[in-house]
């Protein structure tokens, strides 16, 4: 971490300190688990907690892309959102969390470097309305929304293995 991030202040500061927190409460929920239980489907749901690793993952490298270089940039890397939820043959929870840390570690350098106000047109998709755009700011606040949501998933698929709770 340079010395960007740890002086930041203010807007960026709140922001980096909310996308850590929700960040934190996903890895607490996967900890000490096996690969087996990490990519155990605990509930009628087709999710795993691996698989939600790996989705916040690439959806956060994806979203910063987008702050970075515009919609275009979303398509750097294919997506596979069924194998996305999921852990594949070859995934590990211990690689999943070191890739999770990386996207982490860039998506920190941003936040204290690019400009919160710069927009990009958003993505030509039926779930956003045409011709919008989205500052940086306003994806920092999805990327911590999409996190948020996805560890309380995790708590609830973790609960459902050995009834280990992130908070309670």
């Amino acid at each position: 971490m340079t010395n960007s991030v740890q002086l930041l202040a203010g807007e960026r500061a709140d922001l980096l300190q909310a996308l850590r927190q929700q960040r934190g409460f996903l890895r607490k929920t996967v900890d000490g688990l096996t690969d087996a239980q990490a990519a155990l489907r605990s509930t009628v749901s087709e999710l795993c907690l691996g698989g939600l690793i790996k989705h916040v993952a690439f959806t956060e490298a994806t979203w910063l892309r987008f702050a970075v270089d515009g919609a275009e940039a979303m398509r750097a890397e294919p997506a596979d959102w069924s194998a996305g939820f999921r852990m594949g043959d070859d995934d590990t929870l211990a690689a999943l969390l070191d890739r999770y840390a990386r996207v982490a570690a860039t998506t920190e350098e941003l936040i204290a470097t690019l400009d919160l106000d710069a927009a990009h047109p958003l993505p030509l998709a039926p779930w956003f309305e045409p011709g919008a755009s989205w500052s940086v700011r306003r994806v920092l606040l999805h990327v911590i929304a999409e996190t948020s949501q996805h560890a309380g998933h995790a708590d609830i698929l973790r609960e459902a293995i050995d009834g280990a709770k992130t908070m309670g």
